[in-house]
């Protein structure tokens, strides 16, 4: 995160030359950081495969439990582009430690809840302050280490900042049929405890420079907050919410237009803005962010879709809806290494089409989705989208940030993984929506042919009826009980390869806009050996 590090924020000098050689307590700092980052983005998906259980053991109603989720996204997507101005306030070490620390001791907090209203504010408390470790992983590593090593530590950024949603369902499923949910919190306390103090001892990145607590815009703060925090909202509770025929969700898009429009006033009118949007000016760091967007989309996603299918028309639990899309995050463990090889000698926009193709693959395998699919016809698809993320990541990551000079990194890393959080957000709204609208348009159509006049319905409602008049029941109402189901199930999943499809084309779409960016040049330095 020490993006003015090299460059503002040393009294005692300039920064020596970049050196091939990491050192290793740099290699400590950094791996200490991507474990807290991994904890991070982890939380997010470990939570929601068991949000039923939660939602037992604290009492909750449908709609209270939604917002375990909801806080936790909206108090991080405040804190991912502020984190950047705070890195260069108090400094990478003091921001990172005390979010690892308070991210720790929320996390405590969240498993001694004992109702949701507890569960809201200390979830929210966990995303705000967890927010911090995300962005500062991503400028360190395009800051302290030399272009030569971006091979190393890029496909590592690439693979924690992808696994981690991935593997959540397993790991979540897991901790809370072994255990119980209050573990899914738990489980952060040692890493945290090691990680705080592994950061406090060997981050030596930058220096604070508290002179711009003067400086700041508080304004600019409060209107970025309503912004993002509203469009937040908006994006989690639409499709639930029937959008804009709910007040709360109009007065919520109100607040995040006026909020916006007096965030970015603030943002290119004051001196020291909370978030400096100049890097945008940057053309590979624009596309770069567009590309992070479209990934939060498919990463997230998919993450999200899989469960639902699994769940609602496999009848698959937690933990064998972890065990199934285990797939994926073991294709990305094994593709890390490669990604980081390739990296090194291929054209990353060669390589960013090979992961687009790759995803786009399994996603259009997928829209050939049928009610019986099972982990044997999921394997191919997972394996296809494991291994394109991870082939589009570290391309993306080098194309982005790769070219920016160490002064804008830390505000640039921040706005580059808010980015994908957006990306995410509007991505499940868009997919509820595609799915609850394309059910009812299917379901319309199956309907006309499940008729009186259809003699082959006809058929086989009256060989249902039998079997159920066989067992002693009304034959006629159950069939026609069980033909109403089937034809709700089928629709689903007709809904279902429609979403495949849309991810399809749009992944398509991505390969053309690939030829619109410039190869990064290797930067000259990068602050690997100067402190």
């Amino acid at each position: 995160m020490a993006a003015t590090t090299a460059v503002q924020g040393r009294a005692a000098g300039p920064v020596a030359p970049a050196s091939d050689t990491i050192e290793p307590r740099r290699m400590i700092a950094f791996f200490a950081m991507v474990v807290g980052m991994f904890m991070a983005i982890l939380d997010i998906q470990v939570v929601s495969a068991s949000l039923s259980e939660i939602q037992a053991g604290l009492s909750a109603g449908t709609d209270e439990i939604a917002w375990v989720q909801t806080s936790y996204l909206i108090a991080e997507v405040i804190m991912i582009p502020l984190s950047g101005t705070l890195a260069r306030i108090i400094s990478t070490r003091y921001l990172f430690t005390i979010s690892a620390a308070g991210f720790t001791a929320a996390s405590v907090l969240c498993a001694t809840a004992t109702n949701i209203e507890q569960m809201i504010v200390y979830r929210a408390l966990q995303g705000f302050i967890g927010g911090g470790m995300i962005p500062s992983v991503f400028a360190a590593a395009f800051t302290i280490f030399p272009p030569s090593k971006r091979n190393i530590v890029s496909p590592i950024i690439g693979l924690i900042a992808t696994l981690a949603p991935t593997i959540g369902p397993t790991v979540g499923g897991y901790l809370s049929h072994a255990f119980s949910w209050h573990w899914l919190f738990l489980i952060n306390v040692i890493p945290g405890i090691v990680v705080t103090i592994l950061v406090w001892n060997f981050i030596d990145f930058d220096r604070p420079q508290v002179s711009l607590m003067k400086k700041f815009d508080w304004w600019g703060l409060l209107a970025m907050a309503v912004f993002l925090g509203s469009l937040e909202y908006v994006l989690e509770e639409g499709t639930a919410n029937d959008w804009f025929n709910d007040e709360h969700i109009v007065m919520a898009a109100v607040a995040s237009a006026i909020g916006a429009a007096f965030f970015f006033y603030r943002a290119f009118k004051v001196e020291f803005p909370v978030v400096d949007l100049r890097a945008f000016s940057n053309r590979n760091f624009a596309f770069g962010s567009m590309f992070s967007f479209i990934m939060g989309v498919g990463l997230y996603g998919l993450t999200y879709l899989y469960p639902v299918y699994l769940s609602h028309i496999r009848g698959y639990d937690s933990l064998m809806i972890g065990e199934t899309m285990f797939v994926s995050g073991l294709a990305m463990f094994c593709t890390a290494p490669v990604a980081g090889m390739l990296s090194s000698r291929l054209d990353p926009r060669v390589m960013m089409a090979i992961g687009f193709v790759s995803f786009g693959s399994g996603t259009y395998i997928m829209s050939g989705l049928t009610t019986d699919w099972d982990f044997y016809e999921l394997f191919l698809p997972q394996i296809l989208r494991g291994v394109g993320l991870m082939l589009c990541m570290v391309p993306i990551n080098n194309i982005a940030l790769g070219t920016l000079p160490p002064a804008r990194m830390a505000n640039a890393s921040g706005l580059y993984n808010l980015t994908r959080n957006l990306g995410g957000a509007v991505g499940l709204a868009v997919i509820n929506s595609m799915l609850t609208t394309r059910q009812d348009v299917h379901y319309m159509q199956l309907r006309e042919h499940v008729s009186w006049s259809n003699p082959a319905a006809i058929e086989q409602m009256n060989n249902m009826a039998a079997k159920f008049t066989a067992h002693g029941l009304d034959g006629t109402g159950a069939a026609i009980k069980q033909m109403v189901g089937m034809v709700e199930r089928q629709a689903m999943v007709m809904s279902f390869s429609d979403v495949f499809m849309f991810l399809t084309v749009l992944f398509a779409g991505m390969l053309a806009c690939v030829v619109m960016i410039r190869k990064p040049e290797a930067r000259a330095g990068g602050g690997g050996g100067g402190h």
